[in-house]
């Protein structure tokens, strides 16, 4: 069975189409059909290697996957074949105390697909029943694979990690790629005044039209820190969602009003930073780490996609025999949204 993916870790010159082997849905599992699969930084980092973390070569790239059910395990009778899914990304034991507990994201045993296990740009994907969900009426392939990953990543951070509530300040550091996009639409759902801080000007423009109220442009005069200073008026933010990390952090922290939650959800700018703790300590602040979703967390973004009140936000789709270009898309300055890779089958994208 081909897939996108790589051989031997290295940079982007390592992708290409591999072979891996056709995947049987086992008890409890569904096997999905992909139409259409989105990529993530996390595929980046994977190409790289990820310290500690063993990956399987050759090995797939994608987390996100929509597609129809076309074969179902043993104890597995609510779901039609022909049945139109989106995955959920996050596997989860169901067994840890922290599963039996409803905190799925902090399973023992928390993988991730695409990362700890073969991922979803590829013909057949096998997950457990618990993580296929309806394909929204009205959505295309592209967007229901756009939607999953990013959008409880920022939901998640934001509601329960950030426990942002109504009327508080929101920055949204970066604002392209596609985590940002979700970011700030969640951040207007829930009722915070959002600001999108970024360094390229038309990506923050794109994004404060998603319900942001200011954007905010860095540049070598103006950090980010003395630009939230300004925008709140010298109060700091009271939540602030940080994925760039390392090059951020720092004068995240600084931005924070007395109180502030600073929500770490990644560090695609490397992991190591200095932090001055008498800013942390004396502003009475937190820095919090949040990633995925519980199940309960998922299903209620996923209500909210299905309502309308989110929108998957796609930078672009590529047919299947161009996966090598939509690969190397992700890496372009000015992708905002996520890219997505269709199959070949003629029925994509209606």
């Amino acid at each position: 069975m081909k897939g996108l993916g790589f051989a031997a870790h290295g940079g982007p010159e390592r992708v290409g189409w591999v072979d891996i082997p056709r995947p049987e849905p086992g008890p409890g599992e569904v096997r999905v059909r992909v139409r259409a699969a989105a990529f993530n930084r996390l595929d980046r980092f994977v190409l790289e290697g990820i310290p500690g973390v063993p990956i399987e070569l050759p090995h797939v790239f994608g987390s996100d996957a929509a597609g129809v059910v076309d074969a179902v395990g043993e104890d597995v009778s609510d779901v039609p074949l022909g049945t139109e899914v989106l995955v959920n990304p996050a596997l989860w034991d169901g067994t840890c105390e922290y599963c039996l507990k409803g905190q799925e994201s902090l399973c023992r045993n928390l993988r991730i697909l695409g990362e700890h296990t073969q991922g979803s740009a590829t013909e057949l994907v096998v997950v457990p029943r618990r993580n296929v969900h309806s394909k929204p009426s009205g959505w295309s392939w592209a967007q229901a694979a756009a939607a999953p990953l990013v959008f409880q990543t920022a939901w998640r951070a934001l509601r329960t990690v950030g426990e942002l509530r109504p009327g508080e300040t929101v920055a949204v550091i970066g604002a392209g790629g596609a985590v940002a996009p979700a970011a700030v639409q969640i951040a207007h759902r829930l009722g915070g005044r959002v600001a999108v801080v970024g360094r390229n000007a038309a990506k923050v423009e794109r994004a404060v039209a998603l319900g942001a109220e200011a954007g905010l442009v860095v540049s070598a005069e103006r950090s980010h820190d003395r630009l939230l200073w300004d925008w709140t008026k010298k109060r700091g933010v009271d939540v602030i969602f940080d994925s760039v990390g390392a090059e951020t952090v720092p004068r995240s922290l600084r931005a924070l009003a007395r109180g502030g939650r600073l929500v770490v959800i990644g560090a695609t700018e490397g992991p190591d930073v200095e932090l001055d703790l008498r800013t942390l300590f004396w502003r009475q602040g937190s820095i919090r780490g949040s990633t995925m979703a519980s199940r309960a967390e998922f299903d209620q973004v996923y209500a909210e996609l299905a309502q309308g009140h989110l929108v998957p936000v796609v930078d672009s789709e590529w047919e299947w025999e161009k996966g090598v270009d939509a690969f190397r898309r992700l890496g372009a300055p000015d992708v905002f949204g996520k890219v997505v890779l269709r199959t070949s089958v003629s029925d994509v994208g209606t």
